[in-house]
C-alpha cells in the first residue's frame, strides 16, 4: 500500500496484507473496510482518494454480509445507497 495511505486506514485492513493491497484493484475492500471500522481520518482521506460518486458506487455493491450493521444504517442514509436490493 503506498506510502501516501494513513495509518488510520491501514489499521482497519488489519487482516489483509498490507504489501499486496493496490488502492486501484482494491477499491471494494478499501472502501468497505474503511466504511464499516474507519475513523473520520480514514473516512476523509477515502472520500478524497476516490471521490464521492466512486465511494458511492462502491458502497452500493458491497454484499449485505459484508456490511456491520450499524455503519450500514448510516451509510445508508449518507450515500442514498440500498444495498438490500441487491441480491447477495
Amino acid at each position: 500500500m503506498p506510502s501516501l495511505t494513513p495509518q488510520s486506514v491501514k489499521a482497519v485492513l488489519w487482516s489483509y496484507d498490507l504489501n499486496a493491497i493496490n488502492v486501484q484493484k482494491d477499491k471494494k475492500i478499501i472502501v468497505s473496510q474503511v466504511l464499516n471500522f474507519g475513523t473520520e481520518e480514514a473516512i476523509n482521506w477515502l472520500f478524497r482518494q476516490y471521490g464521492v460518486t466512486t465511494v458511492k458506487k462502491v458502497a452500493a455493491a458491497i454484499p449485505l454480509f459484508e456490511w456491520n450493521k450499524k455503519s450500514l444504517s448510516f451509510w445508508k442514509i449518507i450515500l442514498s445507497i440500498d444495498p438490500q436490493k441487491r441480491i447477495v
